[in-house]
């Protein structure tokens, strides 16, 4: 017999600005603690490093989280011109150096390349795969750690400062599975300087913004009290990305149970489409739209 896990059946988002020097899931776990939730995950990791927005769900919510791990990111960050290390952030140790300076415009000409899809290779120390392990931790043990490129999508990428000659400051929204250590690295090789991450801060994820974040000593001041449950965002706010679709009664009984449901139709789905069902404005099921009934791939049970 399973063990039952202890905690309180909440359902919802809790959106954190991560501050540096504690992992994703360190963060996490603090929350789930904090909000005395029985399940909870995050949405996209984040260096220890780096800040920003970090979506975490709990219970129910914890269905969304694909929805909003696929959707577009924008970051900011600063990247140090003519050094390269092994990490491709500050925390590496410095493997090549450069006195070369790009100028503004050479930098700017230099990022029209990553721009559309590309193809990046992750970092070396990365939580990327290998055989069943993590490349990191391959990477620590000083083996030469080889990763194939992968698709990413590069909505913008543009310079916003140069605090100086060995500072640049660029912003970028980009799709799933960015790596801003490898666009900086890259950017280095490009420019015949070498480059690695100093600075990286998450602005928005999706339909979560860095300015309406809980900062972390908010959520410490107020763990374990009804203050924070006021905190906590509708599960709904995962599928924002999702066309909704309304459910009839009995629709919605059938969806809870994991059949096809009526829902009404709309004119933003088609035949086939990806959508969410509700009803009184809670979402019920995630699935397929067919001639009039939502078939379910994920179900609610709020």
């Amino acid at each position: 017999m399973a063990r039952k896990r202890k905690g309180r059946d909440i359902s919802g988002w809790l959106v954190i600005d991560k501050p540096a020097g504690m992992t994703s899931t360190t963060v996490v776990n603090k929350v789930r603690w904090a909000m005395e939730a029985k399940k909870a995950g995050h949405a996209g990791t984040l260096d220890p490093e780096a800040t920003g927005v970090l979506a975490i769900a709990l219970g129910e919510a914890t269905k969304t989280v694909p929805f909003i791990t696929d959707a577009m990111k924008a970051y900011t960050f600063t990247v140090r011109l003519g050094q390269a290390t092994n990490t491709d952030d500050a925390e590496g140790e410095v493997i090549a150096e450069s006195d070369a300076r790009p100028t503004d415009e050479q930098i700017k000409e230099a990022l029209l390349p990553f721009l559309g899809e590309i193809q990046q290779v992750p970092p070396k120390f990365s939580a990327v795969k290998i055989d069943g392990q993590r490349a990191y931790k391959l990477a620590r043990d000083g083996e030469d750690v080889e990763l194939a490129a992968r698709s990413l999508w590069v909505e913008e990428l543009f310079l916003i400062d140069r605090p100086d000659d060995d500072h640049v400051v660029l912003e970028m929204t980009c799709g799933k599975g960015g790596y801003v250590r490898s666009i900086a690295r890259d950017l280095g090789e490009a420019l015949g300087c070498h480059a690695h991450v100093k600075q990286l801060r998450r602005i928005w994820s999706g339909p979560f913004e860095v300015d309406d974040a809980l900062k972390w000593p908010e959520v410490e001041r107020m763990e374990r009290t009804p203050e924070l449950d006021e905190h906590l965002r509708p599960l709904e706010q995962g599928l924002d990305g999702l066309p909704e679709l309304k459910c009839t009664a009995e629709g919605a009984v059938r969806l809870k149970n994991g059949n096809p449901g009526m829902v009404l139709p709309a004119d933003d789905v088609e035949y086939g489409d990806e959508a969410w069902a509700s009803i009184e404005g809670k979402a019920v099921a995630v699935g397929i739209y067919k001639s009039g009934t939502l078939h379910p791939s994920r179900v609610f049970n709020q």
